[in-house]
């Protein structure tokens, strides 16, 4: 490859393909020299946006938790209708892979220090904006905070059993009834 046939890679680059290693073999995997040889670069273009690794990963993770507040906010935070935001909250559980993926691996990696806090700040949003739907719809504060943490637990359970391949595929009839079985089960009627 000529000078003139060089990739110019922004910090967005580097964080988007740490985030695609990090959700494919986790986060003790991601490695400065690994991931540039992975998307075609020199290692050495890598100084020119980060000072080593850790900045790497704290960039990249602060990236996935702003993508994931955007999703919660949108699945969870424009429909006017409480039960009709829960709905799509569970509907909208199939469909953003790479952000299921990458909280799999982080969840594997919750006691590394750059980790962990982004895990309870994540957990303590979805957790926070399922407790207000359940509010809404009628129930007391301390049931809707226990309603939302066991439709968080079933969340959680839903990716690990994923990572066992103990689920239907995501792109199956059998996992969209799975999702609404979940529906009925957690969400009370209208």
């Amino acid at each position: 490859m000529s000078k003139t046939d060089k990739k110019t890679l922004c910090a967005a680059d580097w964080e988007q393909a740490a985030l695609q290693l990090v959700a494919e073999k986790g986060v003790n995997a991601l490695a400065i020299e690994p991931l540039a040889k992975r998307i075609g670069v020199t290692k050495g273009s890598f100084y020119w946006h980060f000072s080593g690794r850790d900045e790497l990963l704290e960039h990249a993770l602060r990236r996935w938790e702003e993508h994931d507040a955007r999703n919660l906010n949108r699945s969870l935070g424009e429909i006017d209708d409480p039960r009709e935001r829960l709905v799509s909250f569970f509907r909208r559980v199939g469909r953003e892979r790479l952000t299921h993926e990458v909280y799999s691996e982080l969840c594997s990696a919750s006691g590394h220090p750059q980790v962990e806090p982004v895990l309870e700040r994540v957990a303590e949003r979805r957790i926070q904006h399922l407790s207000a739907a359940f509010t809404e719809l009628g129930m007391e504060a301390v049931a809707a905070r226990y309603r939302a943490r066991l439709t968080y637990s079933v969340y959680l359970g839903f990716l690990q059993l994923q990572q066992q391949h103990q689920v239907p595929a995501l792109t199956s009839e059998s996992f969209d009834a799975y999702i609404e079985h979940v529906i009925e089960t957690l969400i009370p009627p209208p």
